[in-house]
Formats: structure tokens, sequence, C-alpha cells
């Protein structure tokens, strides 16, 4: 198997055990983080957010549809350093509307039942990230890139 091939497994698993990532957006140069509850597609190359409408995150996204998303294992321990993974997707995050709505929150309510209300708020926004690159580092300097 290939470092590519590890690397894909990885993040696979690192995406099934995490529920929660942090989103970064711009705000017109300035960059905005946030942490989000999260669900990624079968094939891993899409992840869904929810989010209000009336938040920064949610402007930066319609001004600017360009995102990374940083999901991690660390347990904050000074052994973090070598034996945490993380993987950071690079991406275009875009709302999602009508039927594509609909299917999305599916997706999400399976990871995140205890967020129905507000997901299915009018307030809240259901966004689709759709990959376009993945970096996992693990063990501190182990980096594998790859682009969808």
């Amino acid at each position: 198997m290939s470092d590519r091939d590890d690397a894909m497994s990885s993040m696979k698993r690192l995406m099934q055990a995490q529920k929660y990532a942090v989103l970064a957006s711009d705000d017109r140069g300035q960059p905005y983080a946030s942490l989000m509850a999260f669900a990624a597609t079968e094939n891993g190359k899409q992840v869904v957010l929810a989010m209000n409408r009336d938040t920064r995150k949610h402007n930066n996204i319609r001004v600017n549809g360009h995102v990374a998303l940083l999901i991690d294992d660390r347990e904050n321990k000074g052994s973090d350093t070598q034996q945490a993974v993380a993987v950071t997707i690079l991406g275009e995050a875009r709302e999602a509307e009508g039927e594509e709505r609909r299917r999305l929150t599916e997706i999400f309510l399976l990871r995140h039942p205890q967020l129905r209300e507000f997901v299915e708020s009018p307030c809240s926004a259901v966004v689709l990230v759709s990959a376009e690159a993945f970096r996992l580092v693990a063990r501190f300097e182990n980096a594998v890139e790859w682009h969808v």
C-alpha cells in the first residue's frame, strides 16, 4: 500500500471517529476560525456543516467560499506531538438548498441528532464543503497531501 493509500485510510478513520472540526473562513483578508459539528459524506470528499445565517462564518462563506477544515484527534497531552493525527481539508463551501439540503440534513443529523431543532430552524444554513485537497499530518512531521 502506498503512503497516499495509508493516509486516505487514516483520514477516513479520523473523520469517522471525530465529530467536530475547526472551520477557517476569510473575512476580507482576516482569517476567522470556528469550532463546528460536521458530518462527512460516505466517500469523505464532502463535509456537511450547519450554522446560523446571522454569523460571521456564514457571511464569509457567502463572500468567499474558499475554506479550510481541521480535524484532529489530540488529547491535550504532551504525547500529542508524536501521536496525534490531523487532516486539513481545503475546499469550496456553499449553502445547500431544496432537495440537496434535505439530503445533507439527513446525513448531518445521523451524526448529530441532538442538533435537529437547530438544523431545522429557518435561521440555519446547511453548508456543503466540497474538498479540493487533503493534507494529513501524523507523528508531528509526516505529511501526505493529495488533490481530489
